[in-house]
């Protein structure tokens, strides 16, 4: 399959076109309009420092059902006793700053790069990205970030500072969508972490039907409150 190059018309090729590693397009823009017009057929940016913008539709696709999240007898223990406080949407760019720092603790290259950064922090200014947050005696020591269309949320990344802070910003999230009937989450890609707590891989054409479907809802525009 041959990867596309992107113009600055906001269109995506199909998703079915992408490779056989999901990568389906390069270049463009993290515009507001051209990252709500991806998420909204099925894609996503992932790319590192010193490389162009990657465009993703990778397939089988990781997505939980809120209905069916698992959550293990040790971390319903530190959901009762565990000491965090969980907001919504008070530290977006700190929570995008913790999901970078640990990548660069590690002399890794983060896909977090600066330009996504400000591009997200965009989105959440418009209402479209959210954030949970988990805090211990005032300090922020974990949570995740993604954006919200329809009855679907994308999950974009996640980060902890103490033993188990991201696993409660995660059930809180989705105890939060199941409330408000969300449909799907979407994982995006496939890792042990995310299957532990109940996600599932469909494929590409199931996953484009249901999102679809999630987007005909209404879109829960922020601020998000519990």
């Amino acid at each position: 399959m041959a990867v596309f190059a992107l113009s600055e018309s906001i269109i995506f090729p199909p998703p079915h076109l992408a490779d056989e590693t999901g990568l389906l397009a390069v270049g463009g823009d993290l515009s507001r309009e051209r990252l709500l017009s991806a998420y909204k057929s099925g894609i996503f940016p992932w790319y590192s420092v010193d490389e162009p913008i990657l465009w993703w539709s990778p397939d089988p696709r990781l997505v939980l059902y809120p209905n069916e999240m698992k959550v293990h007898k040790r971390l319903k223990r530190t959901l009762k006793t565990g000491g965090f406080s969980i907001t919504l949407d008070e530290s977006f760019h700190e929570v995008m700053l913790g999901c970078a720092a640990p990548r660069r603790a590690k002399k890794v290259g983060t896909w977090i790069v600066p330009e996504m950064m400000d591009a997200y922090d965009r989105l959440h200014a418009s209402g479209y990205a959210h954030s949970v947050e988990a805090w211990q005696e005032g300090r922020l020591v974990g949570g995740l970030y993604g954006v919200s269309l329809g009855s679907c949320f994308f999950g974009e990344s996640m980060f902890t500072r103490v033993p188990d802070a991201s696993k409660v910003a995660f059930v809180s999230l989705v105890q939060y969508l199941s409330a408000h009937h969300f449909e799907m989450i979407d994982c995006q890609v496939t890792t042990t972490h995310l299957l532990s707590f109940g996600a599932r891989e469909i494929s590409r054409r199931e996953f484009l039907k249901q999102l679809q479907a999630a987007l005909k809802k209404p879109s829960r525009i922020g601020p998000w409150r519990f």
